[in-house]
């Protein structure tokens, strides 16, 4: 199939990556000479910029095409989950910042070594890293198949094998040379950019929309519901006080992918109001989305719509693209759906990189004899690449089991990190709250909740169980594992 780019489409494209280049050109200026520097800024960063690289951490492609499709199938229940995120940071921003802080934490994972031993730090952080491979690249690839469709008309492999390599380029160039620091000056960017897009979209659709009563279409289908009384576990009340809670907790708490910005803060108090912040800025954005796929729901009410595209099923965000976008917006959203997963993916790369450095390399390495620092920093790079690369290959794995496997590996992998949530919830509440468990039963805790919530899906032993209440079931297996034995300091 044919590019549906037009020339004004193009230059549009053309200038978004013009203006990546020269900001990651100019950042790359910053001399870095330590690899805490690299990771957490040395604690410089201004507190609204960490806020704003949150902020476009927390979303991705997949959430500017998804939250869309929730609001066009369903209602605004899903903005609940980030209601309850407001709940989740205030409990981070008050009881794990500081604890962080106290110790100058470069990644969340040294929390555990203080209770249960360097043993410890490095399973928590081998889990994270396995998750983040998963669900990271999965996600790399989501985002590549949507800008393969807009960009080249097709999703075959080499089309989709480049729009993975224009993605992880793009996130490449700034994380390898100027560490967390240029990473958060280039989330602000990638959130004006896919923000503005958003906006645009749904101020074009309102006005062609202008001989329909809207919000009259969207009260008699029920689309305007905000809140959940059922019991289903999706975004309902009680769903979101507890499985959901307990998600955002470690989401924003637990996952150095979320924690790792918010480390490069001058102090506690400033990265406490950065989560806090964040979360009130990720409202309404999320907000505007859901409004975006309330509207679509209106323009195809009376329409037959087959949301695929090539036999893959396609969003209607997408669909509507594909389809509807006038020359120039479709552009602009294009590189609003390449902003959303930049944000996402140069932050992973940046914090796998400070795990598999700080809490794994390092120590071993500093145990052979005093090492320069700037060894480390080196190291750290190299780091970014290597993870870059294997996030590549995850996608591309991601790319071929789609079409050649009944299983549906997205599925797995985009669920994983949540299944690796629940034990790191088990471990660290157990770490904070109680005198009990030991470096021995981490490993067990860790692999227990992610187990608990595997065997829980549909795919795997046909159990239908909403997933917050899935969450909290492996979050208190977890726990449990921990219980079993009384804590001794620093256990190895």
């Amino acid at each position: 199939m044919q590019s549906a780019f037009s020339s004004l489409d193009w230059s549009v494209f053309g200038a978004y990556f013009l203006i990546l280049a020269i900001t990651s050109y100019i950042l790359a200026q910053a001399k870095i000479k330590t690899s805490r520097e690299y990771f957490v800024s040395a604690n410089s960063m201004p507190m609204f910029a960490v806020a704003i690289s949150v902020l476009a951490t927390s979303q991705s492609a997949a959430t500017f095409l998804g939250a869309p499709e929730f609001s066009y199938k369903n209602d605004f229940t899903f903005i609940g989950f980030y209601i309850s995120g407001l709940v989740a940071v205030i409990f981070v921003a008050y009881v794990l910042i500081p604890k962080f802080y106290a110790m100058r934490a470069v990644t969340v994972y040294e929390l555990l070594e203080t209770r249960y031993g360097e043993s410890a730090k490095k399973q928590a952080g081998i889990m994270f890293l396995i998750g983040r491979v998963l669900a990271s690249g999965a996600r790399l690839y989501i985002g590549a198949l949507a800008i393969s469709m807009i960009l080249f008309g097709d999703i075959i492999f080499i089309n989709v094998l480049l729009s993975i390599i224009i993605l992880m380029l793009g996130a490449l160039v700034y994380t390898y040379f100027g560490g967390i620091k240029s990473v958060i000056l280039s989330d602000i960017i990638q959130a004006i950019t896919y923000v503005g897009a958003g906006i645009v979209v749904l101020i074009y659709l309102y006005y062609s929309l202008d001989s329909i009563n809207i919000m009259q279409v969207l009260s008699e289908n029920d689309k305007l519901r905000l809140v959940d009384t059922s019991l289903d576990g999706k975004f309902s009340i009680i769903g979101l006080l507890s499985g959901w809670l307990l998600l955002n907790i470690a989401a924003f708490g637990m996952d150095q992918d979320m924690t790792q910005r918010v480390l490069s803060c001058k102090n506690k108090q400033e990265a406490a109001k950065s989560l806090i912040v964040s979360i009130l800025l990720t409202i309404p954005v999320v907000l505007l989305f859901l409004a975006i796929g309330a509207l679509l729901f209106v323009f195809y009410h009376q329409a037959s719509v087959v949301q695929s595209f090539d036999g893959e099923n396609i969003t209607i965000f997408m669909y509507y693209i594909l389809n509807e976008m006038p020359d120039g917006l479709r552009g602009l959203v294009t590189v609003g759906a390449i902003a959303a997963a930049l944000s996402s993916t140069n932050s992973v790369l940046g914090a796998m990189a400070s795990v598999a450095i700080e809490d794994l390399y390092k120590p071993w390495k500093l145990r052979q004899g005093k090492i320069d620092e700037m060894h480390f920093v080196k190291a750290s790079k190299r780091a970014v690449v290597f993870f870059a690369i294997v996030l590549s290959i995850m996608a591309v794995v991601s790319y071929f089991w789609q079409r050649y496997s009944d299983l549906s590996l997205i599925s797995f992998a985009l669920g994983v990190m949540a299944f690796a949530y629940t034990g790191l919830l088990g471990v660290f509440f157990s770490a904070i709250f109680t005198n009990r468990g030991d470096s021995k039963l981490v490993p067990f805790a860790l692999v227990g909740g992610f187990i608990t919530v595997l065997s829980l899906q549909p795919y795997t032993f046909g159990i239908s169980l909403g997933f917050s209440w899935q969450i909290v079931i492996g979050t208190i297996v977890a726990f449990g594992i921990m219980q079993l034995k009384s804590s001794k300091a620093k256990n190895e």
